[in-house]
């Protein structure tokens, strides 16, 4: 989870909402990512699909099965939705997101019955240093 934070960190240098991820297969990091939504003026480009297209571009597979996304805010939907596409086994994420998470939030979409994948999914990891970094983050904004 360090190093998502290190992503996230980065992230926050660039001026980016800091959240970052990271994916690990056989304990090494094969795909890393942070926000660069502003950056590149692409609402898609959040830390975890940004993550997991650097981990499927250095496998050469879409689909990365046996590997494991952690990441430092609970996914939205599109990043839920990527994370099962992938068939990533399993989620960690640190703090959860009441207003825009859905995965223990929100839509809550790994319950849906449409969701083909789901992965197994561990959450508050390193929630008290997340929240922190968006806190801070967003003080300095205001």
């Amino acid at each position: 989870m360090q190093a998502a934070f290190d992503e996230a960190r980065a992230a926050g240098d660039r001026g980016e909402v800091p959240i970052g991820a990271i994916v690990v297969r056989d304990g090494k990091i094969i795909g890393r990512g942070g926000n660069r939504t502003w950056e590149r003026n692409d609402v898609t480009a959040h830390a975890e699909i940004v993550a997991i297209r650097n981990a499927a571009e250095r496998v050469g597979d879409e689909r990365l099965v046996d590997a494991d996304l952690y990441v430092t805010l609970e996914p939205c939907t599109m990043c839920a939705a990527a994370i099962s596409f992938a068939r990533i086994r399993r989620l960690y994420f640190a703090a959860a997101d009441p207003k825009g998470g859905a995965v223990e939030s929100g839509v809550r979409f790994y319950a849906s019955p449409t969701c083909h994948h789901a992965p197994e999914v561990y959450s508050g990891i390193g929630e008290s240093e997340a929240a922190e970094l968006l806190r801070n983050f967003f003080r300095q904004k205001r």
